[in-house]
C-alpha cells in the first residue's frame, strides 16, 4: 500500500489525497548512495501517479516519503520509479559558502543555511573531527557528498531530517554462516591485497634486524609482500640522541607491518544473499560472517539492500569486508575538483620552455615503470604495484579521467570530466588558446614563480601593451611608449626613450601642447579663440582672447 500526497506536503500522518495499491513495490537502498522505491502499478492509476507527487511508503526505517520521477507507460501498467525527498536537495543551490574548520555538526547547518531558496531540511552530524570546505555553485546534494569525503561518515535519511553520523544501523546479534544455513548466497573473493609475510620498509630503506614479520593466518601457498611504510612524522629533533630516534624507527616499522597483516590476512568478501534476515533494520546492521572453508569469521555491515514493501521482507541484502561504498566515486572528483581554491598559497601560473622540458623528461623518464590495471568499471594507471602503493594515480571511468599523487584512495586534485571540464589546482601551460576566459582572480608571478608578464598584440602580430614587474607599458606606432608605474607615475616617452610628458604629484608636465577649443584657469578665467568679422563678413581680427568665468 502506497500513500499519495502532493507535491509540496510534508506531513504523512493522513492517508494522503489517495491509497495506491501496487502489484510490485521494492525499496532499494545503499549506503551513502541511492534510496528509491521501484514501482508497478495498475493501469486505472495513470491519472493519480504523476511527476513530483509524493508516495509514502512502509520501509525497514518506518514510513519513508518518496518523489514520482521516471514513469514508463506499458500496455496495462505503469512502471516507475521515485527517489527519496532527500533528492529535493538537488534544487537546492550554494552559490559560495565558506565552512571554515569546523565539526559535522555545524559545517552541515552551515551549508544548510546557504542556500538560495529556504531548505526545508533539519539537519545534524555527531562527526567531531575539524575540517573546512569552500562551497562554490553546487547542490546541496553536492554539498553533502562532500562532507561525506571530507568528514567522512554515512548519510542517515529519515523523510526531511538529515544526519551525517560515524554510523548507522545496530548490532542485533545476526550470524550469516556460509554453505550451512544458508544456500541461496553469492560470495565474492578478492585475494589481491591477502598478505601472510611481509617485508616491511622505512624510512631511507629502513629494515628490520629479522626482515620479515609474519602474519597468523597461512594457507597452502604464500602471499609475502613488499611493503613501503611511511614513518615522515618520526624526526631525530624530538629524540634525546640517534640510538633512541633508530628504535623509535624500528617499533613502528614492525607496528606498521603487523597492522597490515592483520587487515590483509584475509581476502575481501563481499556477500550478496537473496533471501530474508530477521532483525535487519538498516544500512549498517553488524552482520557476523563465518565461513569455514576460510577460516574466516569476521563482523562486517550491511551495505545495501533491496526490500520488498508488500511481502515486508528483504528480497536481497549484501554485506561483507569491502570497504563500504561511496556515492559514485567521480561525483566525488568533479565535486573536490571544481571548487575554487581559497588558500592563498595557490596560484594558476603558466610559463615556457624549461617546464616544458621538465614536464618532458618526467613523463619519459616514468613510463618504464608505469602499470595499467582494468577493473571493470574503470582504468587505474599506477607508478607501483602493488596498487595500494602507489603514489601517482591516473584514474578512467565514464565520468572522465581523474589524477592523483596521494594513492588510489587519496584526494584526486585534478580532473577532466567527461561534460568538458578541465578542473586543476595549478596548470602550467605553453600556448593556450582561448576565446573567452572567465574567473575572479588571475595571479601573473609570486614567489613560486618567476615575474608575471601580460602581452598583448594586435593582428599583425606587433608588440602593443605589455603588463610586467615594472608596470604597464602601452607603444605607438611611431616607437613611442606610455609607462605607468609606482617610479615614474604616469609617463610619456618618445622613440628615443626621452620623456615628453609626465604627471608628477599635482603638476602635469609637458614639453609641447595644441589645445584646439580652450583652456581654463583655476576657474576663474578661460583662454579662448576669438575672431573678428566686419559688416562684409571679412575676417579683421583673428587670435585669442581672456574670459572671466565669474
Amino acid at each position: 500500500m502506497l500513500k499519495l500526497f502532493g507535491t509540496t506536503d510534508k506531513l504523512y500522518s493522513t492517508n494522503g489525497d489517495k491509497i495506491i495499491i501496487p502489484t510490485y513495490q521494492h525499496v532499494i537502498k545503499e549506503d551513502n548512495k541511492d534510496f528509491y522505491l521501484d514501482i508497478e502499478a495498475p493501469l486505472s492509476y495513470i491519472d493519480d501517479l504523476t511527476p513530483n507527487r509524493i508516495l509514502v511508503s512502509n520501509t525497514p526505517q518506518g514510513t519513508q516519503a518518496f518523489r514520482i520521477t521516471d514513469i514508463e507507460k506499458r500496455k496495462s501498467k505503469i512502471k516507475l520509479k521515485a527517489w527519496h525527498v532527500s533528492y529535493d536537495s538537488e534544487n537546492y543551490i550554494i552559490e559560495d559558502s565558506y565552512v571554515v574548520d569546523k565539526d559535522g555538526n555545524s559545517a552541515i547547518n552551515h551549508l544548510n543555511d546557504s542556500t538560495d531558496n529556504t531548505s526545508p531540511f533539519t539537519v545534524s552530524s555527531n562527526i567531531t573531527s575539524i575540517h573546512s570546505y569552500r562551497c562554490v555553485r553546487r547542490s546541496l546534494w553536492e554539498a553533502w557528498n562532500v562532507m561525506l569525503e571530507r568528514w567522512g561518515g554515512h548519510l542517515v535519511r529519515d523523510n526531511y531530517n538529515i544526519a551525517i553520523n560515524t554510523s548507522m544501523g545496530t548490532d542485533n546479534g545476526v550470524v550469516v554462516r556460509y554453505a550451512k544455513n544458508l544456500k541461496d548466497i553469492t560470495a565474492t573473493y578478492d585475494w589481491e591485497d591477502v598478505a601472510t609475510k611481509v617485508l616491511p620498509v622505512g624510512k631511507d630503506g629502513l629494515l628490520l634486524p629479522d626482515i620479515y614479520v609474519y602474519g597468523s593466518v597461512e594457507y597452502d601457498i604464500p602471499y609475502t609482500k613488499v611493503i613501503h611504510f611511511s614513518q615522515d612524522d618520526i624526526v631525530l629533533e624530538d629524540y634525546e640522541d640517534e640510538d633512541a630516534y633508530n628504535t623509535a624507527l624500528l617499533n613502528d616499522l614492525r607496528t606498521q607491518a603487523e597492522e597490515y597483516l592483520s587487515i590483509n590476512g584475509i581476502p575481501k568478501v563481499n556477500y550478496t544473499l537473496s533471501a530474508n534476515l530477521e532483525k535487519i533494520t538498516d544500512i549498517g546492521d553488524t552482520i557476523e560472517v563465518i565461513d569455514e572453508r576460510l577460516g574466516i569469521n569476521l563482523m562486517t555491515n550491511l551495505i545495501a539492500y533491496d526490500y520488498d514493501c508488500i511481502l515486508e521482507r528483504y528480497s536481497e541484502l549484501e554485506f561483507g569486508n569491502f570497504e563500504q561504498k561511496l556515492s559514485n566515486l567521480m561525483e566525488d572528483i568533479n565535486t573536490a575538483t571544481t571548487e575554487i581554491v581559497s588558500e592563498e598559497t595557490n596560484s594558476t601560473i603558466a610559463y615556457l620552455t624549461s617546464e616544458l622540458e621538465e614536464a618532458t623528461s618526467q613523463i619519459w623518464g616514468t613510463l618504464g615503470s608505469s602499470y595499467v590495471i582494468y577493473e571493470g568499471d574503470k582504468i587505474l594507471v599506477v607508478d607501483t604495484l602493488p596498487k595500494e602503493n602507489a603514489t601517482n594515480v591516473i584514474m578512467i571511468n565514464s565520468g572522465g579521467i581523474g589524477f592523483s599523487n596521494t594513492g588510489i584512495n587519496g584526494t584526486f586534485n585534478s580532473a577532466w570530466t567527461i561534460d568538458n571540464k578541465l578542473d586543476m589546482s595549478q596548470i602550467n601551460v605553453l600556448n593556450l588558446t582561448a576565446s573567452m576566459i572567465n574567473g575572479g582572480t588571475l595571479r601573473l608571478g609570486n614567489a613560486l614563480n618567476q615575474n608575471g608578464v601580460l602581452e598583448v598584440y594586435d593582428e599583425s602580430n606587433t608588440l602593443i601593451a605589455e603588463l610586467n614587474k615594472d608596470g604597464l607599458k602601452m607603444y605607438s606606432q611611431d616607437g613611442g611608449y606610455l609607462l605607468i608605474n609606482t617610479t615614474v607615475g604616469f609617463s610619456g616617452y618618445d622613440k628615443n626613450d626621452n620623456r615628453v610628458y609626465w604627471a608628477d604629484g599635482d603638476t602635469f608636465h609637458m614639453k609641447k601642447s595644441i589645445v584646439e577649443e580652450e583652456i581654463t584657469l583655476v576657474n576663474k578665467m578661460s583662454i579662448l579663440p576669438i575672431t573678428i568679422y566686419d559688416a562684409n563678413n571679412n575676417i579683421v581680427n583673428d587670435g585669442i582672447g581672456f574670459v572671466s568665468t565669474l
